[in-house]
């Protein structure tokens, strides 16, 4: 079991605005080095916005000065060396270093990558595959999450614990036994190779004036619009996390739910209006985060799914920032569309 488990915390909503990083390096099964950086995101990418700091609590000051993303990257790179790479929701982590090359404007090495929440959906049975709910059932509790050097850790004591479940002893055993391969992310020279969806967002929003910081959000009537439900993607990669799901939201949303549903089509998700015996997937808005399943703050939707889950119904529930995450929309564009 050797592999480096990696967190990125970023600035805002676009992936390549990373301000944290941190690192897990992992042999035989054992952390046996770690490394964490603060940054500053690459130029004309690194405005904070409030909901990223209310997260992660990184504020531009703490930043200011220190090395941009792309100054930094060699230190990350020869840390991380050959190693596959392991990260919580891969997709973000893996287009955290994608778009924020790209836009410094650097070439990028190829990885090999795992997911842990594929792993915990595919090894654990719980509510929710968030970071804390994994870590917990892992027994490594996660004390300060959104911490980029607790999240690696936690993240590579997930995989060492599913490959123990599992008795593998490597990840290429452990993908062999669950019938898996090993993601890859592709060498990229952006001089030569077309830009990320994600970056290409990004930078469509910041041409137009609207910057990385989510716009004011209209009214809208208590009953969100639900609209039509899109045939899923079949073309879409069926390593990513929506993949094969049958999705539906619930709570107001900071994009509208027929864009959500959009989005999540377009990844080979299955969205759908109501929670039905079909359901895999709930994401709630309404700023709804993973702990409010312990304080019970849901919604009639998010209720219902919590009692399926307790007849046996293997469903999912994420936040709208986990879904973000996910569908790697930029959140700006989205929210002023929105308004």
């Amino acid at each position: 079991m050797d592999f480096t488990a990696i967190d990125f915390e970023t600035a805002n909503g676009f992936r390549g605005s990373p301000c944290a990083v941190g690192l897990s390096k992992v042999r035989g099964g054992v952390v046996v080095e770690e490394a964490s950086w603060l940054m500053r995101p690459p130029a004309n990418h690194d405005a904070f916005d409030h909901n990223n700091v209310r997260i992660h609590g990184i504020r531009p000051e703490q930043v200011a000065g220190l090395p941009r993303f792309g100054e930094l990257f060699p230190e990350i790179g020869a840390f991380i060396g050959d190693d596959v790479l392991a990260a919580h929701n891969a997709a973000f982590d893996l287009g955290v270093i994608r778009s924020g090359l790209e836009v410094s404007g650097l070439p990028g090495p190829a990885y090999d990558y795992v997911c842990t929440v594929m792993l915990s959906r595919r090894c654990y049975s719980l509510v929710s595959n968030s970071l804390p709910y994994a870590a917990e059932e892992a027994g490594v509790p996660l004390l300060n999450h959104h911490d980029a050097a607790e999240d690696a850790r936690a993240c590579a004591g997930i995989l060492i614990d599913i490959a123990a479940r599992n008795g593998a002893a490597s990840i290429a055993e452990l993908y062999l036994s669950l019938g898996l391969t090993v993601s890859r992310q592709p060498a990229f020279d952006p001089r030569r190779d077309p830009l990320s969806k994600a970056t290409r967002s990004a930078l469509e929003a910041l041409a137009a004036g609207q910057g990385p910081a989510p716009a004011a959000r209209a009214f809208r009537p208590a009953w969100p619009d639900e609209g039509a439900n899109p045939v899923p993607n079949a073309g879409a990669e069926p390593d990513h996390p929506l993949f094969g799901q049958t999705v539906v939201f619930t709570g107001e949303l900071a994009i509208p739910r027929p864009e959500a549903k959009l989005r999540s089509a377009e990844l080979g998700a299955r969205p759908e209006s109501r929670v039905t015996a079909r359901t895999t997937v709930l994401v709630v808005g309404d700023g709804f985060v993973a702990t409010d399943l312990r304080s019970g703050r849901l919604t009639g939707k998010a209720r219902r799914v919590l009692e399926l889950h307790d007849r046996g119904q293997r469903i999912e529930v994420l936040s709208e920032g986990e879904f973000l995450q996910m569908v790697g929309g930029h959140i700006a564009a989205a929210a002023a569309q929105a308004g």
